[in-house]
Parts: structure tokens; sequence; C-alpha cells
């Protein structure tokens, strides 16, 4: 079960970094509200790294969950 959780740890960085980089690009270039930009990307940047690694950790913890229902882990 250890490994399941490095697993998760894995995905969810991944998803935090590919969040970091979506949220930043979005809000700096589409959507600028504030009159900094940097300070509007940081912001979205840090929303999409805590997103990005709750939805990926998230998501494999329901995988393992399933799976081991399944007797498949």
């Amino acid at each position: 079960m250890n490994n399941n959780i490095k697993e998760s740890l894995k995905s969810g960085i991944i998803g935090a970094i590919f969040g970091v980089i979506m949220s930043f690009l979005m809000n700096f270039f589409v959507i600028p509200f504030p009159t900094d930009n940097i300070i509007n990307g940081m912001n979205h940047a840090i929303s999409g790294l805590i997103s990005g690694f709750m939805g990926g950790f998230m998501g494999v913890l329901m995988y393992i969950k399933i799976a081991v229902k399944k007797n498949e882990i």
C-alpha cells in the first residue's frame, strides 16, 4: 500500500505542474483582471497547483479503492 501512496503523490505532482502552467498562461494572456499581470498569474498558478495536485491525488486514491474492491491489487 505504501507504493500506492507514492504513486498518488507522483500523480498529484504531475497534475499540479500542469495546473500551474495552464492556469498561469491562461490568466496571464487571456483574462488579466488585476492591474498587475504577474500577481494575477501567480495567484491563479497557486490555485492551479492546489487543484491539480488534489485532482491527481484523489483520482489515484479512488482508483486504488476500486482496484482493491475488485482484488486487482
